[in-house]
């Protein structure tokens, strides 16, 4: 039997596969907003937009306290970072999957999340805790690599 942090784990990765589940859907969908309103950068403020739309609710829905601005302001510059990789990841998307497809797409979006991670990791970046690199780790990454190649040379060209 699992102990309880093993479920917890299970769950926990359970709900990051949702996550993931969620990038092609959003992928496709903001590539299709993008043909409908004419211009990627439309469709990335469209989607920007009905996130705004969809969280204000649940945040009033959980009562979260009003933000403390005074100590955002003192944030590190990085620390918004965020908001602008969201904007770069969308816009991205719009222009790519209907040239790559989505599977070509998030593979190699995945493939640069792995070795963006491997280096966030590495270095303790961002106030992270440091998990070194190893042989198995670079094993795994190498191996994800090789799906982005195996994905492009079976992918039909448009």
């Amino acid at each position: 039997m699992f102990s309880t942090s093993a479920l917890y784990a299970i769950f926990l990765a359970g709900l990051a596969l949702i996550a993931g589940a969620m990038v092609p859907f959003q992928a496709g969908s903001n590539a299709m907003l993008g043909r409908t309103l004419g211009h990627p950068l439309w469709a990335t403020l469209a989607s920007l937009c009905i996130s705004l739309i969809a969280i204000v609710p649940v945040i009033i829905a959980l009562k979260i306290p009003v933000p403390k601005v005074t100590a955002a302001i003192h944030a590190p510059l990085w620390a918004w970072f965020g908001g602008l990789a969201g904007v770069i990841f969308i816009t991205t998307a719009l222009v790519l999957v209907p040239r790559l497809g989505t599977m070509s797409f998030v593979a190699c979006v995945i493939a640069g999340q792995m070795l963006a991670a491997l280096w966030i990791d590495h270095t303790g970046l961002m106030g992270l805790a440091v998990k070194e690199v190893n042989p198995g780790r670079i094993a795994g990454v190498l191996l994800i690599f090789v799906g982005v190649i195996i994905i492009q040379r079976f992918t039909p060209a448009s």
